[in-house]
């Protein structure tokens, strides 16, 4: 006799497994990388932003991405490129407050990072084919997941830092009206390259620049812009991770030539 779980045209019943998963490779190893990559990061730039020192080098102009753009009448001088609208900050406050929220928020409310850090920090789920702790899903519609929806207005703001972050790249090679470049320089523009890669490569900038078209033929250029993104963004993890490996570079870096650690070798003086 036939059952219904197996009659022809029916949906058979889901197996029960009461193991956590029969999987016998390391799936465990990956998200336990990228907690502690996440992680890292987190602890590094907490007490990074609110050092309040060791971020700007004014023998070559380097100015840390971390505290960018500085607005306070108590920014070291010479690291306010844009004014001091803000005037004189208590010490606890941190300098680069207008930024680093922006920043902060365009990642976490990233599609990468939800998926990244959803399955390292929450479980949810751990891996492929790995149970999960959590007996119910209720999406990112409720308190606090729900401002993950907020991830392509966080994308216009993250431009105009791009934006700003290339305007210190370049005037980092200005002194006196005269060109000059030093290794500080090359760590500057590789990390500005990727996050440009990430911002770029963002889904947001590519719903930006091709969404809602019907017909793309009739939009030329926004299909080029489309496809240059869309290239981008198959690679747009890799960018997302790289990208907070350069950052962290590139304020350590500066912080050590800031500091007196160590000179930055010149190139052009």
């Amino acid at each position: 006799m036939t059952t219904t779980a197996t009659r022809p045209g029916r949906a058979r019943a889901r197996a029960e497994i009461s193991a956590k998963t029969l999987r016998t490779d390391r799936w465990w190893v990956q998200p336990l990388i990228i907690a502690a990559i996440l992680g890292f990061f987190v602890v590094y730039s907490t007490i990074r932003i609110f050092m309040n020192k060791w971020y700007f080098v004014p023998e070559g102009g380097y100015l840390t991405p971390l505290y960018s753009p500085c607005l306070s009448d108590s920014c070291v001088e010479g690291s306010s490129h844009f004014g001091t609208p803000f005037g004189e900050f208590p010490r606890w406050l941190p300098l680069g407050l207008a930024a680093f929220p922006i920043v902060a928020g365009f990642r976490v409310t990233c599609y990468y990072y939800r998926k990244a850090y959803y399955r390292s920090f929450w479980m949810s789920p751990p891996a492929c084919a790995v149970a999960e702790p959590h007996k119910k899903y209720t999406g990112e519609t409720r308190f606090p997941l729900i401002f993950q929806n907020s991830h392509r207005y966080f994308f216009y703001l993250a431009a105009v830092v791009l934006a700003i972050n290339l305007y210190d790249a370049v005037h980092a090679h200005i002194e006196d009206g005269q060109f000059q470049a030093g290794l500080g320089n090359v760590v500057i523009w590789i990390n500005w390259l990727m996050l440009a890669g990430y911002t770029l490569s963002c889904h947001a900038c590519r719903h930006v620049v091709g969404g809602r078209l019907k017909h793309f033929s009739k939009h030329p250029v926004r299909y080029r812009f489309w496809t240059f993104v869309s290239k981008l963004n198959a690679r747009h993890g890799f960018y997302a991770m790289t990208s907070l490996v350069t950052v962290i570079a590139t304020d350590a870096y500066i912080m050590a030539t800031s500091a007196g650690w160590f000179d930055d070798p010149r190139f052009i003086n």
